[in-house]
Order: structure tokens, then C-alpha cells, then sequence
């Protein structure tokens, strides 16, 4: 696991804004188990970046001048993929979140990360999508859903829906975890162990073919298993 590495979680920044990446490196450098090993100011610089560097995170801006955080994400991920890689794309947004934000997802992000996030959700974050998990925000969530949820088919209005391979109670988990839940706090609410919520999650990420939790909430908005102003359920 990546938490007993021995040498630092390399992060890749970028940004258009000088002045952010600065606040970000002295963040992320003040943890002694993160490394800024490169800066990049657009997409363009970003994919080459990380193709020469390899870094573990990419904390990721979306809208830049030239090539956007979208398709820089897209093409860092897919490059990742191609030669058997771990860089992880970490993106970065404001509070209102851009239009588009959500496309970084379809194109393989690990998670949505608030620009004025406290520095300790910063780290935290970086390391929770080294480590290999994926990271969405309760408030990111909601902003999400208050932006695109409206644009979402209905699931009445959907003709000959697929069949659900999900059992009653993967569908109650996949919901808790779609309203921004954590593994925690899924097992207090059903009364089961947390063990038991993570093979439910593995299943459901098997079963719908998603490669992680990012990935499961779009899954589940898409397909109206849950609302927006869902949190507290």
C-alpha cells in the first residue's frame, strides 16, 4: 500500500495562476510525505508533464487557456492506462463549479476537490487518491447535482431500462454512497461492519462494470436512485 512508502506521494500542480500553485506546493510540501515534483500552468504542459514525470497525483485545475483540465485529464488517464501507470488525476474547483467540470470525470478522474478546501482536506485528499481511492466531497457533491441533475433523464422516463443486476441491499448502499456517505458511516446506518460495506461496494463496482466510488455516484444520479438534497437520507 502506498501508505508505507518509503519515499513521498509525488503530486504534479496545475494551474493557470502562478499565485495558486505557490499557496498549493507550500501546502502540500509542509507533509512530509508529499512531494510537488512539477508545476504546469495549462493541459498541454500538464500532459507532458506527467509523461515525464509520472507523478502519483495530479491535482488538476479545469479551466485553463488552451487545452482544459477535461482533456487534459482524458489523455493523462488514458496514457496512464495504455502503459500499465499509476498517475491519478485529483481535480481542483470552485465553489460554483464549471459547466464542464464533470466531463473530468467521464474521462477518468479520481475525485472533485474545493479550491479553498482547508489545507488539511488538501492532503488528505492527495492521499486518499494515491492510496487508490477517490475522493467527492459532500459540498462538491451537492454543487454537482444543483448544476447537472436537472439535465438527467428521469427514471420514469426511461424506456426498457437495462436489467439491475444489484441486490436490494447493494442498491440501499449504492445510494448512501452516491449522497456522499463514507464507508464509516454506511456501516453505523445499516448496522453492519465496515468490512461488510466495502465488499458491497466492491460488488457493485463489479457488477456495473465502474472503475471506483467517483464513478458509482455518477452511475447512480444518472440513473435516478437518488435525488439531490439527499445527504442526510
Amino acid at each position: 500500500m502506498r501508505q508505507n512508502r518509503p519515499v513521498p506521494v509525488s503530486v504534479l500542480l496545475v494551474d493557470d495562476q502562478p499565485l495558486v500553485r505557490a499557496g498549493f506546493r507550500m501546502i502540500l510540501e509542509a507533509a512530509p510525505h508529499l512531494s510537488v515534483v512539477g508545476e504546469a500552468s495549462d493541459g498541454r504542459e500538464a500532459v507532458e508533464a506527467a509523461r515525464r514525470l509520472l507523478p502519483d497525483v495530479v491535482l488538476m485545475d479545469v479551466r485553463m487557456p488552451g487545452m482544459d483540465g477535461v482533456e487534459a485529464t482524458r489523455r493523462i488517464v488514458e496514457r496512464s492506462r495504455s502503459l500499465d501507470q499509476s498517475v491519478r488525476v485529483l481535480v481542483l474547483t470552485t465553489f460554483d463549479l464549471d459547466e464542464y467540470a464533470v466531463g473530468t470525470l467521464r474521462a477518468g478522474a479520481h475525485g472533485f476537490l474545493l479550491k479553498d478546501s482547508p489545507p488539511e482536506e488538501l492532503v488528505a485528499a492527495v492521499e486518499t487518491v494515491a492510496s487508490g481511492g477517490a475522493v467527492v466531497t459532500p459540498q462538491v457533491l451537492e454543487r454537482l447535482l444543483a448544476r447537472f441533475a436537472p439535465l438527467l433523464p428521469a427514471a420514469a422516463d426511461a424506456q426498457d431500462p437495462p436489467a439491475d443486476p444489484l441486490t436490494e441491499r447493494e442498491r440501499e448502499v449504492l445510494r448512501l454512497v452516491a449522497r456522499g456517505w463514507s464507508n464509516s458511516e454506511i456501516a453505523a446506518h445499516l448496522v453492519v461492519g465496515e468490512t461488510t460495506v466495502k465488499s458491497h461496494v466492491g460488488r457493485i463496482l463489479t457488477k456495473l462494470g465502474l472503475r471506483d466510488r467517483v464513478q458509482a455516484v455518477v452511475h447512480a444520479y444518472e440513473n435516478g436512485l437518488v435525488r439531490r438534497g439527499e445527504r442526510e437520507g
